[in-house]
This record gives C-alpha cells, structure tokens and sequence, in this order.
C-alpha cells in the first residue's frame, strides 16, 4: 500500500473540460473552437477511466463578463468522485464560496488574480492554498527575447508581466499550484513547452501543472521530468478518445514514473 509521502509525490493525470455556452469544446492556440461533448457525460466517463483529477474551465466567463454557471458545476460535482476544479470568471471571494458550495474541490484564478492580486491572498486565507489554483496563459515574446508574457481574458489580453516573476507572486500570495498553459503550443499536439515549464517549476516551490500541446504519450513524460512538473493536463487527446487515462499511467509507470 502506498504511504502518504509517496502519493503527495506522485504524479498527476487532469483531463481539462474546457466550456463554452455549456459545452466542451477544443481550439488551436486559444481559437477556432470545436465542440467536443456534454460536461457532464464527460466528467462521467473521466471518473471511471482512472484520471486523479477534473479542470473545468468556463473559457469565456472572463471576457464576457458572465457569471459561471453554478447550475452546470453542480451536476458535474454530482457525477464525479475526484478532486474537481472549476475556474472562469471568479472575481470575488464570493464567486469562490459560491462555487465551491456548488461541489468543487479547487478554483482556478486567472484574469481576476492579475487585476487584483489580493484576491489570491483572500481566497487562500479564507478556504486554504489547497483550494486555490492561480492559472497563468503564456506567450513567448518573440524568437529574438528571452521569456513568456502573461494572458488574461481567455488569451485576449497582454498584461505584459513576465511568467516566472507573476508566478513567483502567485506563489507568494498564497496561491497552492500554478495551472500553466503554453498558448504558443495549445492545441497543436507537438508538445508541451518543457523551457516554459521548466522556468516556472524551477522557480517556484508549490505544485506546477503542465498545460497545452499533448500530442504523444513521451510529451507527457517529458513534462513530468525534464519540465519539472507534478501533473499533466490534456484536453483534446482524452476528448476525443485517442488516448485513455490507463494507456498513459500505464506508459508513465513503464518508464518509472509513480502515478496515482
């Protein structure tokens, strides 16, 4: 049997629900947005597969400026018995109260976290850092400069802070994992920017989950060891049933790897 040490350590497997309207749906790069299913149906068949946790992310609350629909989080929550995180358009530590009554487990913050910081302090000092989940879109500057900006509103917006210094922030303000997705390989199964990650996970002390351009199983494996990071996040591979949670853990162990 596997001692708490061991399962603190290892590795992570999060199928990514991204929701817009109610639905699931997957882009290249932040656009061009396909559907890909029912949430709930979804999150159902996660749950039996095997995966350690659920992200739910209702990708354009933020830049539309809607509440995330409470309703929808509840009938997810009721079908799933893994950890649970729900994020976009939380602006408030009552939007978060509001939403882990619902039947979350974690918040992601993102666009709300960056025009008010203290809101990750808030969150932290009132439902504890396990609860808190600060998500950071990244975008290389160019091919001539070194580091990633960060993204709000869905990818919209440049708030030209550097990556690994708003990281550090997060961390610092009581933020329990950082959730960081590479914008420049979201979607285009060519792999995870390991430099991305391995600049954030090096720098930082709390958990790092890795986040778009899973496209083969060793994309996985190399995130989780040369990037550094304590779990992976995928959509459009498990979506669409291309790969299935055990086909991954059972690659992951074979290359020694724990995984829950």
């Amino acid at each position: 049997m596997l001692g708490p040490e061991t399962l603190m350590l290892a590795k992570r497997i999060i199928p990514c629900l991204d929701v817009d309207n109610g639905r699931v749906v997957k882009g290249v790069r932040f656009v061009s947005l396909v559907d890909a299913g029912d949430p709930v149906e979804q999150a159902k068949r996660y749950d039996v597969e095997g995966a350690d946790e659920l992200t739910f992310l209702d990708i354009t609350a933020s830049s539309d400026r809607r509440e995330i629909v409470g309703s929808l989080v509840r009938r997810v929550a009721d079908e799933v018995f893994i950890p649970f995180t729900v994020g976009g358009g939380l602006r408030s530590v009552e939007d978060v109260r509001a939403i882990l009554r619902a039947g979350a487990d974690k918040v992601t913050l993102n666009t709300a976290a960056v025009e008010n910081p203290d809101l990750i302090r808030a969150c932290a000092e009132t439902f504890g850092s396990q609860c808190v989940v600060v998500a950071v879109d990244a975008r290389r500057r160019s091919p001539a400069s070194e580091g990633w900006d960060v993204y709000t509103h869905g990818g919209r917006k440049n708030v030209f802070l550097d990556v690994v210094d708003w990281s550090r922030r997060a961390q610092d303000l009581g933020a329990g994992e950082i959730l960081l997705t590479s914008m420049d390989c979201d979607g285009t199964r060519d792999g995870y920017d390991i430099q991305l990650t391995r600049s954030v996970s090096s720098a930082i002390k709390i958990p790092v989950i890795a986040s778009g351009g899973a496209g083969r199983l060793e994309h996985f494996y190399e995130a989780l060891t040369t990037g550094g990071a304590s779990a992976v996040l995928a959509a459009s591979l498990f979506h669409y049933g291309e790969l299935s949670i055990a086909q991954l853990k059972n690659y992951l162990r074979g290359r020694g790897l724990e995984v829950r």
